[in-house]
């Protein structure tokens, strides 16, 4: 299993963003985090 597929692995806001990029791969996902994106 790699660290991408174990959810548990990350923080609760890289879970969001890797179920939302897992949804819809072929589009450019922009997430905002903090002051960055």
């Amino acid at each position: 299993m790699s660290a991408i597929e174990n959810f548990d692995a990350h923080t609760p806001m890289m879970q969001q963003y890797l179920k939302l990029k897992a949804q819809h791969p072929e589009i450019l996902l922009f997430y905002r985090m903090g002051d960055f994106y």
